[in-house]
């Protein structure tokens, strides 16, 4: 079966592809224990968008007024911007929500070299192997479209969230017993082997496929490039300790109530370097009956201005808000070498829905905090000619900050000013 798999798979050149195992040992030896002043990433997702006309302010620059939604990080206020005309000039309403931190829909990808790859994985494909995780996704399987869709690979792969405290905790904190770990081992000399044979019949095959074949086969190797990658890096991982854990397990509850502790743990996570790129998306989990509520949370986004819908929705939305202002507060208060924890990390605050209420994807909400930026403006970005500045154009500028030599990123046009 593996030789037929093999044939079918030819690839020329598919062990350029491959991160070699010394390049890995390097990278472990290099930043295990390691990590203070580099450069981070967060990005927090809302699938249903924010009321703008709360958030956004009438006044541009530094003394832009505190609107409603804002309240809640006026203590945060010199250490962020908020941007106001940035989006991915796409439609799809609910089901282009997932293009936030791609810029591309799922159904546009096949074309396109890196597909519809999220910022995230984009950085972590380049720096994720210098960190016992090279990214976490943390999310939830519920809701209306399929649970979490926030993080995407090159080969269009979601990346499945991890759902909740308990199971981030363990992750970050609780090693392996014996038992497990010399599974594990079993686990990785089995998959090397699967991708040892692949590898031996697509080398022996590779004059035997046409121009065409290539590039259909590519996007499937760049997946098996992942996989190779990721094995690596977890045998490199294995004999190295986790960090000690800060406090007990803590149990699941539900998505509103567990919100202040995934924040929580995102911020170790940072803290003890076991990543340096994170996502967050606040999905069709977070219950309003949690937050006294009783109405469905998409539902109240398709208020027809129904005064009670919209005081609901500014409950909601205050209580998000709220939690990633402790948490800009949290990093903040952190050092990391001779500059605190937010100094180093970059951490992007929005929606890939604009306006729930009429399906549109355009004129996004967009905070960006932290990460070296000269912040505490309001910023309106115009339109140049008769094309808008891509949000994508932000993505590249993050992206070489956190040290990626790319000139480009989903449908960006340049960097971003």
């Amino acid at each position: 079966m593996l030789k037929s798999v093999g044939a079918s798979l030819a690839l020329p050149g598919l062990p350029s592809l491959m991160a070699g195992s010394k390049t890995v040992q390097a990278a472990v030896k290099a930043t295990s224990g390691a990590g203070v002043g580099a450069p981070r990433f967060v990005a927090v997702g809302n699938l249903l968008g924010f009321q703008t006309k709360q958030l956004f302010p009438e006044t541009v620059g530094k003394d832009y007024e505190t609107t409603r939604l804002l309240k809640p990080l006026a203590a945060m206020r010199d250490q962020m911007t908020l941007y106001r005309g940035l989006d991915h000039g796409i439609k799809g309403g609910h089901f282009a929500v997932h293009s936030f931190l791609s810029g591309v829909l799922n159904s546009e990808a096949q074309n396109r070299a890196d597909g519809n790859v999220s910022i995230d994985q984009f950085m972590a494909d380049e720096v994720g192997m210098q960190t016992r995780f090279s990214s976490l996704t943390v999310g939830s399987e519920g809701g209306i479209h399929g649970g979490c869709q926030i993080a995407w690979t090159k080969s269009g792969v979601r990346v499945p969230p991890i759902t909740g405290p308990a199971d981030l905790f363990e992750r970050l904190f609780i090693s392996d017993s014996k038992e497990h770990q010399a599974e594990r081992v079993k686990e990785n000399r089995l998959q090397d082997s699967i991708l040892d044979s692949v590898l031996e019949d697509a080398n022996r095959l590779s004059k035997r496929v046409n121009h065409e074949d290539k590039n259909k086969l590519d996007e499937y190797f760049s997946s098996i490039r992942d996989v190779e990658k990721r094995l690596e890096l977890r045998k490199q991982w294995a004999s190295h300790p986790k960090p000690e854990k800060p406090f007990d397990r803590p149990a699941d509850q539900n998505t509103v109530e567990d919100l202040p502790m995934l924040y929580e743990l995102i911020a170790l996570a940072l803290q003890t370097d076991s990543t340096r790129i994170a996502t967050l998306e606040i999905g069709g989990s977070f219950l309003p009956q949690n937050l006294g509520i009783d109405k469905s949370y998409h539902g109240l986004s398709h208020h027809g201005n129904d005064e009670d819908a919209l005081a609901h929705l500014i409950t909601l939305e205050n209580y998000q808000i709220e939690h990633f202002g402790k948490f800009l507060n949290r990093l903040s208060g952190i050092q990391d070498g001779e500059q605190t924890l937010l100094d180093s990390t970059s951490v992007l605050f929005g929606s890939g829905m604009g306006n729930a209420h009429s399906h549109n994807n355009s004129d996004l909400p967009i905070i960006l905090a932290g990460g070296g930026y000269q912040h505490g403006e309001f910023k309106k970005v115009e339109s140049k000619g008769i094309k808008k500045v891509p949000l994508c154009n932000l993505y590249l500028d993050l992206a070489q900050r956190m040290g990626l030599e790319s000139e480009s990123f989903g449908t960006s046009t340049g960097t971003f000013s």
